[in-house]
């Protein structure tokens, strides 16, 4: 039986409808913490449904004292992180401040939370990393009790990390039971956790032990299989999960495949430097790649039609500096 909620946020195909999410860090490049407002006021008049905010110790803004700003200085766009470290909060002090934040903003928040990745931070910080076990583990204990405290729960909790004692949450959250939880994931532990716990899950590709991106989870059949690894650890819960991938590069073009015959020749110079090249792709698989668009508005709306039949996934969010690119993109998927 379809219900009148399901009708919202599913097609007559029954596949989720799309989502747009953009995003800011509010660094120098982006015109600094002052500009950063009006950049999720365009994100907001473009159309895009949610402006995210990363949790890094660089040169950005504090993601939740950003995210309290533009709960007033925006009315319609809902207001993510993209994703907070686990490491750098304890929940129970997170939970005040995602609760508080939906308050403020009328039910806006989406909170997106990860393990935590750039251990050079943690170091620079005089913050424990752990081992990745540690790291999920540590997670798995915040996500329960976050669950918890963001329903107005009162909590105890006797874990390998935390310990809470009769600690109600509050203040109440504007949308119930809570707010939705993201967590991103690319290896089978985080997805696998992110199916027990997320109500969105951001499908991410894997990295080598430095730091690098594998341009082999780049394909659409290795996305198609993080998926499948999720509707696996999901079980029941699958179709209550929402799927949102990040495209990492968008090029407008009237020639798709001389583009991405350019971006294998990049790739076999070495650029960009964040990829690890384990595998050999060609123009089909550039051109099939979730994380890539390269075509024209249309073209690149068919691609992500395409995705979404193949993988399920329909909630798409772009970096800052593609924003204004991608714009345009909205309004041929909008309501499909």
């Amino acid at each position: 039986m379809t219900t009148a909620q399901d009708s919202l946020t599913h097609g007559a195909d029954g596949l989720r409808k799309f989502r747009f999410g953009a995003g800011g860090e509010g660094n120098k490049d982006e015109g600094g913490a002052r500009k950063f407002v009006k950049l999720a006021q365009t994100a907001e008049e473009y159309g895009y449904d949610t402006f995210a905010i990363p949790d890094h110790l660089g040169n950005q803004v504090g993601p939740l004292a950003a995210l309290g700003a533009l709960s007033q200085a925006t009315s319609t766009i809902r207001l993510a992180t993209s994703v907070l470290a686990n490491g750098f909060r304890h929940p129970a002090i997170l939970a005040k401040e995602a609760t508080t934040i939906d308050v403020l903003s009328k039910g806006r928040l989406e909170l997106g939370i990860g393990s935590g990745w750039m251990k050079e931070e943690f170091d620079k910080a005089g913050i424990h990393f752990g081992t990745p076990g540690e790291r999920i583990r540590r997670l798995d204990e915040a996500l329960t009790i976050l669950d918890r405290l963001m329903r107005g729960e009162t909590v105890d909790y006797d874990g390998e990390f935390y310990q809470i004692n009769a600690l109600e949450g509050s203040p109440r959250p504007r949308q119930g039971p809570r707010p939705p939880i993201a967590v991103g994931g690319g290896g089978p532990k985080m997805l696998a956790l992110a199916a027990k716990h997320a109500d969105i899950i951001s499908v991410a590709t894997g990295t080598t032990r430095d730091g690098k991106l594998r341009l082999s989870d780049m394909t659409l059949e290795k996305t198609i299989e993080r998926v499948d690894r999720i509707r696996e650890a999901a079980g029941d819960r699958f179709d209550d999960i929402e799927l949102n991938w990040t495209i990492a590069t968008i090029v407008i073009t009237d020639d798709r495949e001389a583009t991405a015959q350019m971006a294998l020749n990049a790739l076999e110079q070495g650029y960009p430097p964040n990829i690890a090249r384990d595998v050999e792709l060609t123009v089909d698989d550039i051109l099939s790649s979730p994380y890539l668009a390269f075509g024209s508005f249309e073209e690149i709306a068919d691609q992500i039609r395409e995705v979404r039949r193949r993988t399920t996934m329909s909630y798409v969010g772009v970096f800052p500096t593609q924003m204004d690119a991608f714009a345009p993109v909205i309004p041929l998927l909008r309501g499909e």
